[in-house]
């Protein structure tokens, strides 16, 4: 081999390479660039189990908040107990002292903001029509109920977060592949079953 072939294979070794080193850097960048834009709207839910009293009024509810930095789109809502599906919370409510106010909306399809809340399911008694002894044991039956919910970013990035439980701590949202949509959002099936008693009043939340 001549030495102008051995030059001119040298130099074309080097394009190859070249080119190669080129390819690498921009998927690289590219690929980069893509865990930035997932990183800047990473949503982050949280559910947590609330009671509270006053002087007028003791309330107890669902409170869902999204403390990450994108819109977190919900396709699932799920209620468990030990772990299995509940099929309806109407046996709950039914069990709640009567007199009380309860408010709802609709978590299924819901974008919840950056920094925002929605209280799915909300219930308020005056303090004159429930005693601390029976706001207590309401909730402690509902403690033993965890909420799970399947929520995605704008980028189809899916996670599973449970918690609830009236203060039990929640672990970290599990990735998954995508969400199954609710067919039956749980919270509205509650406003729309008949009561016995019509001392409660029932309201949508927007």
């Amino acid at each position: 081999m001549g030495t102008g072939n051995k030059v001119e294979m040298l130099i074309a070794i080097c394009a190859v390479l070249t080119s190669a080193i080129a390819v690498f850097i921009a998927w690289d960048q590219g690929r980069v660039m893509r865990a930035q834009q997932h990183g800047a709207v990473y949503p982050v839910i949280q559910i947590d189990g609330f009671v509270s009293t006053s002087v007028d009024t003791a309330s107890m509810g669902i409170r869902v908040s999204n403390s990450g930095v994108g819109p977190a789109l919900i396709e699932q809502v799920r209620m468990l107990r030990n772990g299995e599906p509940v099929a309806s919370l109407n046996l709950y409510v039914d069990r709640f002292p009567s007199g009380y106010d309860l408010s709802w909306t609709s978590l299924i399809g819901r974008a919840i903001a950056p920094g925002s809340n929605v209280e799915p399911l909300r219930v308020d008694w005056s303090r004159d029509d429930i005693s601390g002894d029976q706001l207590g044991a309401v909730a402690a039956e509902w403690s033993q109920l965890d909420a799970e919910i399947c929520y995605c970013s704008v980028f189809d990035r899916c996670w599973i977060t449970r918690g609830l439980g009236m203060g039990r701590t929640m672990g970290r949202a599990e990735r998954v592949k995508r969400c199954e949509r609710s067919e039956v959002d749980l919270f509205e099936a509650v406003a729309n079953a008949p009561r016995a008693s019509g001392t409660e009043t029932i309201s949508e939340v927007e």
